[in-house]
């Protein structure tokens, strides 16, 4: 009996401390998000107030949800720059609007590879590439004309996971963004758009599994309305 007892107890324990480890990633995770739906709420705020006093012309013309198709480039930053050269990869984007000419809820998915270095250091040892795949969701604001600030995050899922021995598959990410919006005429633009993107470690026990680059997308976009 006194064995059942103690064993049911170690369960308990054991659980509480998996339970306790999840609820700390999911209220950091919550954080930054919170943290980033707040900041471009204000900005929306401030954008409606002012325009409710003066006239000034749209931000952009779209009235419907604006879709792109981008390529994507990058550069790794901090440690990961000792081993990887750059990056190169592809996305897909919905702008839907919220504030008409002003603000617009965004959701990306896209594919990243991270080219590693060869003969690091003079080692003989080579990177391996990483591959990810970030889904990301968050906001877009045009305080000027055609002129935005975005911020978006989400989960970057990692393609590779058992080449590079990491323990994880999948991270947390945040990219905040500048970016330009260049009318073709019609319904068609050109945005253009700088970023920096980060995640969490995707390894436990090694601070410098995590993944941050400075990037670029370019992309086709073209109004659905």
């Amino acid at each position: 009996m006194k064995r059942g007892v103690c064993f049911v107890l170690l369960l308990c324990s054991v659980f509480q401390k998996h339970i306790n480890n999840l609820t700390h990633i999911i209220m950091k995770s919550t954080f930054k998000i919170s943290a980033l739906v707040l900041a471009f709420a204000g900005f929306a705020l401030g954008a409606k107030a002012q325009t409710s006093t003066t006239t000034s012309k749209p931000a952009t013309t779209s009235n419907g949800v604006i879709l792109s198709v981008g390529v994507d480039a990058g550069i790794p930053t901090g440690n990961l720059n000792n081993t990887y050269n750059w990056n190169i990869g592809g996305s897909v984007q919905a702008d839907i609007p919220v504030i008409q000419h002003q603000l617009f809820v965004t959701v990306n998915a896209g594919y990243n590879s991270i080219q590693g270095k060869k003969n690091i250091d003079g080692t003989g040892l080579d990177a391996t590439n990483i591959q990810l795949l970030p889904v990301k969701a968050g906001l877009k604001f045009f305080p000027v004309s055609n002129f935005y600030i975005q911020g978006e995050a989400g989960a970057a899922f990692l393609l590779n996971k058992s080449d590079l021995n990491d323990d994880k598959s999948a991270a947390f990410v945040y990219a905040p963004q500048i970016g330009v919006q260049f009318p073709l005429g019609g319904k068609s633009y050109i945005d253009a758009g700088v970023r920096y993107e980060g995640t969490t470690k995707f390894n436990s026990n090694i601070d410098n599994s995590k993944v941050n680059f400075v990037g670029l997308r370019v992309a086709y976009a073209f109004d659905t309305k």
